[in-house]
This record gives C-alpha cells, sequence and structure tokens, in this order.
C-alpha cells in the first residue's frame, strides 16, 4: 500500500508511544449536575490527555468524531491554524494513532476536512485504520448562497468515516429519518385512520419464485389478475389473504387494477444513508454560527463551528442511546452538546482557556435545558450531567521512575492496560488487579497492602506471596524488588516484573 512520506514521519509515528502517561485531576467546582452518567470533559493537550484517558476507555467508544484545524493558512483566536504542511502531518498523524485505539469492535471514526488537506488525509487513514476499513468520503453542503468573488464558489467539506470492523458497522449502523421531500409520495387521500400511505408493487421477478407466489387475484370488480410474463407475486397467497383482510391491498380508483400492497409512513424505519449531506438536512455555516452566537453573543473565537444538526446526523447514524462518543477537537463543544442531548454518553477533550470560557458553559446551560440547535426538535428538557478534568502530573519522570506522589490507583490502571491491551475497569483496593485470560495481575505499590511504612509491602517475599489474595493459577506481579528464588517463583507460576525498569510506558 502506497504510504506518505514528509520531513519528520520517522518522528510523528513514534510520538504516540514516547508520550509520557499522565494523570486525570478531577476539578470538582467545575463539574456540573449529575456526575455519575459517565460524561467527562477535558481541559489539556488532546494527545496528552488521549494518553491518559486510554487505560480507561480503550475498546468502549462507539463514534469518534473530529474536527481538527484544516491548514487553510488563517489564524483563529483560540487556534493555530496557519501550519505548514509537515507541521499539520506531525498533529494529526499520532492523534489519530490513539484515536484508533479507542474504538470498539462496531465503532467509527469521523473527521472533517476541507480540500487542503482531505487527500493527504484519505491516505494517512488508509495506512492507520486499513484501506479496506474505509466506509465513505461524505460531502457536507456548508454553504447554500453564491458568491461571485471566488473562481469556483467553494461550498462544500468533506466528513471522512473509517469503521474498526465494517461488516459489525453495518449491522449496528442507523437508517436517516426521511425529510418532508422524500415523504411526500405518502398521502391519504381517503384519510385512513392509520395516517399517510403509497402502494408498492406486488410483483417481484420470476428468478427464485415458489409455487405459492403464482395464483389468482380477484379485484372488488370480479376482475382476474395473473403475475405477467417473467414475474410472480412478491408474497404467497396465504400472505396476500391476510393484507386483504386488513385493508392492505390496493387496486386502484376503479378497484380493478393491479395490486398493489399499501405501505403507510409510520411504518418506513428510514432511509439508508448516502454520500451527499445537502445543507437543508443536516444545516450549514449560518445556522451553526447563529447557534454559537445565541450561546455566548458576537463572538468571533470559532471562525467554522459546525451546526448541531450536522453532528445529530453523525451520531444518528454510527450510536444508539447510551453510547460513547469522544471527540478531541471540542472546540465550541458542539459535539458532547448534541451527543448529551441524544442520551449518548461523551469524552470532550479541549485545550486553552475556553475549554473553560465556552465547552463547560455551554454544557451546563444543556443540562438546564437550553432550547437552541436540535433541542425543539427532539424535545430536550434538560438534566444529566458531566465531569470536569485536567491533566495532573505524569506517572513516570523523565528517567522513566514512578514519580513521587502517584497514586496506587491511576498506576494500577496503567499496568492492567499495557499488560493486557483492554482498559481497566476494577476498583483499585487491593494488589490483586483482576484476571485477564486465565492471568492473575498483581501490583505491589505504595503501601497497599496496609503497611506502616509508604513503601512497606512493596517487595515480593514470601510473607507477602502469603498475604496476597489467592489464585492458583499463572501470575504476573508487578513491585520494587523481588527476594524469592527462580526456583520458587517458577514453582508458584509467578512471572515478576520489576518497577519500574519493566513497567512499558506503551
Amino acid at each position: 500500500m502506497p504510504l506518505l512520506h514528509w520531513l519528520t514521519r520517522e518522528e510523528d509515528i513514534r510520538c504516540a508511544t514516547c508520550i509520557s502517561y499522565r494523570l486525570l485531576e478531577e476539578v470538582s467546582e467545575f463539574s456540573y449536575g449529575d456526575q455519575d452518567t459517565g460524561n467527562v470533559l477535558v481541559q489539556g493537550d488532546n494527545l496528552d490527555a488521549l494518553k491518559a484517558l486510554l487505560p480507561y476507555y480503550a475498546g468502549k467508544v462507539k463514534c469518534v468524531y473530529i474536527d481538527p484545524p484544516y491548514n487553510t493558512r488563517s489564524a483563529f483566536e483560540h487556534y493555530d491554524d496557519n501550519l505548514e504542511h509537515t507541521q499539520w502531518l506531525a498533529i494529526i498523524y499520532p492523534r489519530l494513532e490513539l484515536l484508533r485505539d479507542f474504538l470498539s469492535e462496531d465503532g467509527s471514526i469521523w473527521v472533517s476536512i476541507d480540500d487542503n488537506e482531505a487527500h493527504y488525509l484519505k491516505v494517512i487513514m488508509d495506512e492507520i485504520f486499513g484501506r479496506s476499513n474505509f466506509i465513505a468520503s461524505n460531502v457536507w453542503q456548508k454553504r447554500y448562497s453564491r458568491e461571485n468573488r471566488e473562481a469556483i464558489g467553494d461550498v462544500h467539506e468533506y466528513i471522512i468515516v473509517y469503521a474498526k470492523r465494517p461488516d459489525l458497522f453495518k449491522k449496528i449502523r442507523n437508517l436517516v429519518p426521511l425529510t418532508e421531500e422524500q415523504a411526500k409520495v405518502y398521502r391519504n387521500p381517503n384519510n385512513d385512520p392509520r395516517g399517510r400511505w403509497r402502494s408498492v408493487p406486488m410483483t417481484a421477478q420470476e428468478g427464485h419464485a415458489t409455487a405459492e407466489q403464482f395464483y389468482e387475484v380477484v379485484t372488488p370488480t370480479g376482475k382476474i389478475h395473473r403475475p405477467p410474463e417473467g414475474r410472480c407475486w412478491g408474497i404467497a397467497k396465504a400472505t396476500y389473504e391476510r393484507l386483504l383482510s386488513e385493508g392492505r391491498i390496493y387496486f386502484g380508483k376503479n378497484l380493478d387494477g393491479q395490486p398493489n400492497i399499501i405501505r403507510y409512513l409510520s411504518e418506513v424505519p428510514g432511509m439508508t444513508p448516502w454520500t451527499w449531506w445537502p445543507s437543508v438536512e443536516v444545516g450549514h455555516t449560518d445556522e451553526s454560527k447563529k447557534e454559537i452566537h445565541a450561546l455566548f453573543g458576537k463572538v468571533e473565537a470559532f471562525d467554522s463551528p459546525k451546526p448541531e444538526r450536522l453532528i445529530q446526523r453523525i451520531l444518528q447514524i454510527a450510536t444508539s442511546p447510551g453510547d460513547l462518543v469522544l471527540d478531541s477537537f471540542l472546540g465550541s463543544g458542539t459535539t458532547a452538546a448534541v451527543a448529551h442531548k441524544m442520551g449518548r454518553r461523551y469524552i470532550g477533550i479541549e485545550m486553552g482557556d475556553h475549554a473553560e470560557t465556552h465547552c463547560m458553559p455551554r454544557l451546563r446551560k444543556v443540562i438546564d435545558g437550553e432550547q437552541g440547535g436540535i433541542s425543539e426538535t427532539i424535545g430536550w428538557k434538560g438534566g444529566g450531567g458531566f465531569r470536569f478534568y485536567r491533566l495532573g502530573e505524569s506517572v513516570f519522570d523523565e528517567e522513566g521512575y514512578v514519580s513521587p506522589g502517584i497514586r496506587f490507583a491511576p498506576l494500577a490502571a496503567h499496568l492492567w492496560f499495557v499488560e493486557t491491551g483492554s482498559p481497566f475497569s476494577g476498583k483499585a483496593d487491593s494488589p490483586l488487579l483482576g484476571i485477564h485470560e486465565g492471568t492473575a495481575l498483581y501490583l505491589l505499590f505504595n503501601g497497599v497492602l496496609g503497611d506502616r511504612r509508604p513503601n512497606g509491602g512493596n517487595v515480593l517475599t514470601s510473607r507477602v506471596l502469603a498475604s496476597l489474595p489467592f489464585f492458583e493459577g499463572p501470575k504476573v506481579i508487578f513491585g520494587e524488588g523481588c527476594r524469592m528464588s527462580p526456583e520458587r517463583l517458577k514453582q508458584e507460576r509467578i512471572i515478576f516484573r520489576q518497577i519500574p525498569y519493566e513497567i512499558k510506558a506503551r
């Protein structure tokens, strides 16, 4: 497969591995509402934040949406988007690598981009996510009016989509609601109490038809119909008779035409999504700016925010209520706000002061029931909550040692993740972190065994082993040292890993 090369490529593709694992520290006075909903807002550099979140959320995110800087050679108040091409690639590559690890098996990632970097992004995502996992390049009509100052009017952006497993994504992918334009073929000329309907031909190709699909149909006027040459009825006779008794067969205005099946608008679950997203369906930039102005006044902070209807369409397709959504370029907070209103859980990451000045206030307004964006159409009334976090100190210092003051719980989460590749969901109140694929993982660190000295019990001895929660099978034990002989370790089926030398930073 062709690869994209740039000046700092080798350094950039190692960047995600080299980033230090940092703590997440809750700012309780900024958290709001019901804080047990699982919604998280993180202030800090998104590369550091993604690394810190990975031990807890790897493989759990159903939908990642990001709207990264577009490299348009213009400067925003909160983003320096005037980046050289190499710098842009250096920013996007390691972040996409980390985001890939958050996706569930049926999860998908959606990336907004314009023509400046879209084609380079596609090549990079082919490399990181696999070319066979490409789903679509959706075209969003961001403008609806023409301007004569351009050689050719720029009226669209792309939303590039990849899935972890396209076969599973296809199974969970939801249909999109019909627009009124699409639904106009459904009418109710006879005032049917079941609502608007349309007639659908009852015939089908003869190909694999059974004998039950060839029979005579008698209209209310007595006229007899048989399937046309080369075709059959699309339903068996018993099904036809049931539909006829339910008033679901239409013979035309004169009651003697070919039989058609009546399909009610209320029975149509939706339409298969396609790649053309017109502004009339999902909003445009004027709409999104008005949403931002209604929330924050006439600010210039966000030059190209996305309308809530656009994010709603993505989440309609890719998620269901209760699923987890992640946006690591949260901007003005649109993704989190829409996910909240739609009953999805979310993780939002944003750097700089406006995580406090824009994202947090916007989500508080959502919880209080604000009626902008999609609120009215979906009946949003308020509720829920979120926790606010900032990035804390690194778990490891520059020499690779565990930093002073690191608590047992975050180190336990990190070790579990690097050892098993799965997120940590334990309580971190015992040296036995859990059992993975038949192997128990233990951590001896900072007095977890109840020793008087902070570092007591961090060395594996026969006495310490006897005090650990019992597990008969193989064991991996992390600690500062080991005073048991290799023969004894083998007998006890123990693999000992010394802190910090055998802790992988991933």
